[in-house]
């Protein structure tokens, strides 16, 4: 092995000023993150930011206290212990904080880490944002300028040590890239696109492939009018299964099934959607930006199945929400290291079906093909899953693109959505974020507009 990481030093020692009687867990990290925006082939901005810091959590008596600081100074360190304790007799006592014991599953043997983040000068990376702001310019004459051109990276290491007997280290690096082009519509006004790419070194950013992407998505709803109210199949590109499937497994969190406030909480081995579904977190895939070891509490991270063919399987635990429900954590803790550890997925996956988007479109009738939504995440109730969000798209006539839509509405709810997939697409495609997903076609939403029945 080689040199012990900083932040697992200065965690183990923490750790080792317990007192009889009290458990502590200590979680340490820092992190460097490089931010580029050029406008007019020139920097508009440049940030290069590091940062440390250490969480303390004690825990006595079911009370639990917290306190962080964002330094690894020894000076202030060395307070933090006392701090805790302090908070923690404030608190109320609680039969389900306690630290994650081991639970005997072994590490996956992953490194997320590439060199060549830290090895790429800052010049590099400021090409970067520049080559990408002059490829968007170029794709279409109808481009005018671009609003933003960003190179982004961040490498970070954690460690979390406690008393239970949990010592685990990681580490993480990603590079991405993104742009918004500016493009003259038909009466005067300004459409917008937005493309992105994220990989594990700059040097695996496909430039030209994200300003085709967002000029392509742009132009596309060039013209755009008032839809007309109705219930088309609705075709969601991977990237917007990405973030509707990444709401469904928000709702399979453990804590939200001990409060109430799910509407799967009583419904494990029942079909929650049709069999075509299938959908899985794996922090361990070593494919994915977002593999990870260990979770927010030092457990193992593993393969979490959600739902097999339409099936709910369980939903994802930290050791709170597995203690409320008298069942075991899956390693899915999430943290920082300046609050308590909640449950969540890192690399949402879901299994392969049949057909991609451009069979899809093909095989529609009366249908819409999603560009963007807009206020997603407020639209949605996590209790009940009604939601009603902003969609602007193409209308799919006779399996063709026709007309683009835009100030349009879609609404429905989240359970009955997962009964109506009519499709599911083998194309699967991994987002920045990790997940891993393919196109979906979606029955029985409600599609508000201007003019219709």
């Amino acid at each position: 092995m080689g040199e012990i990481p900083e932040s697992r030093r200065l965690a183990r020692r923490l750790v080792s000023r317990a007192d009889v009687g009290e458990q502590v867990e200590v979680c340490a990290g820092s992190s460097v993150r490089t931010e580029i925006r050029v406008y007019d082939g020139e920097v508009e901005s440049l940030t290069v930011a590091e940062s440390r810091g250490v969480g303390v959590r004690v825990i006595c008596d079911g009370r639990e206290g917290l306190a962080h600081a964002g330094s690894w100074d020894p000076d202030v360190v060395d307070t933090l212990l006392v701090e805790a304790r302090d908070n923690m007799s404030f608190a109320e006592p609680d039969d389900r904080v306690g630290l994650a014991e081991p639970d005997g599953v072994d590490a996956a043997d992953i490194d997320p880490w590439d060199d060549r983040i830290e090895a790429t000068s800052v010049d590099d990376k400021v090409a970067i944002a520049v080559a990408l702001e002059a490829a968007t310019r170029g794709a279409d004459p109808r481009v005018r300028g671009v609003r933003t051109s960003m190179y982004a990276d961040s490498r970070g290491e954690s460690a979390i040590v406690s008393t239970a007997g949990i010592d685990g280290w990681d580490r993480g690096a990603s590079a991405s890239i993104g742009t918004q082009p500016l493009i003259d519509d038909l009466d005067g006004s300004t459409r917008t696109g937005y493309a992105g790419d994220a990989a594990a070194a700059p040097q695996l950013l496909d430039i030209e492939e994200v300003a085709r992407l967002a000029v392509e998505r742009g132009v596309r709803l060039l013209g755009a009018g008032p839809p007309t109210t109705g219930r088309p199949l609705v075709v969601l590109e991977p990237r917007f299964t990405a973030t509707i499937l990444g709401i469904v497994a928000g709702m399979l969190s453990g804590e939200l099934v001990v409060k109430g406030r799910t509407p799967f909480g009583d419904r494990v081995g029942e079909a929650i959607a049709t069999d075509a579904v299938t959908m899985f977190d794996d922090p361990t895939d070593p494919d994915s930006l977002s593999a990870s070891a260990f979770d927010g509490e030092g457990l193992a991270c593993r393969r979490v199945p959600l739902i097999s063919e339409g099936v709910l399987q369980g939903f994802l635990h930290d050791a709170r929400s597995a203690r409320g429900l008298g069942v075991s954590s899956t390693g899915s803790a999430l943290r920082s290291v300046r609050g308590t550890p909640s449950p969540g997925h890192r690399s949402l996956s879901v299994g392969p079906g049949e057909g991609d988007l451009d069979a899809f479109i093909a095989s529609i009738n009366d249908g819409l093909l999603v560009a963007s939504l807009q206020g997603l995440h407020s639209g949605v109730n996590a209790v009940s899953g009604d939601f009603s969000v902003g969609v602007e798209g193409v209308v799919i006539r006779n399996g063709e693109l026709a007309e683009p839509i835009r100030e349009g509405t879609l609404a429905g709810a989240i359970p009955r959505m997962l009964q109506d997939v009519a499709r599911v697409g083998a194309d699967l495609e991994r987002q920045p974020g990790g997940i891993l997903v393919p196109a979906l076609v979606l029955d029985g939403l409600t599609l508000g507009g201007g003019s219709g029945a």
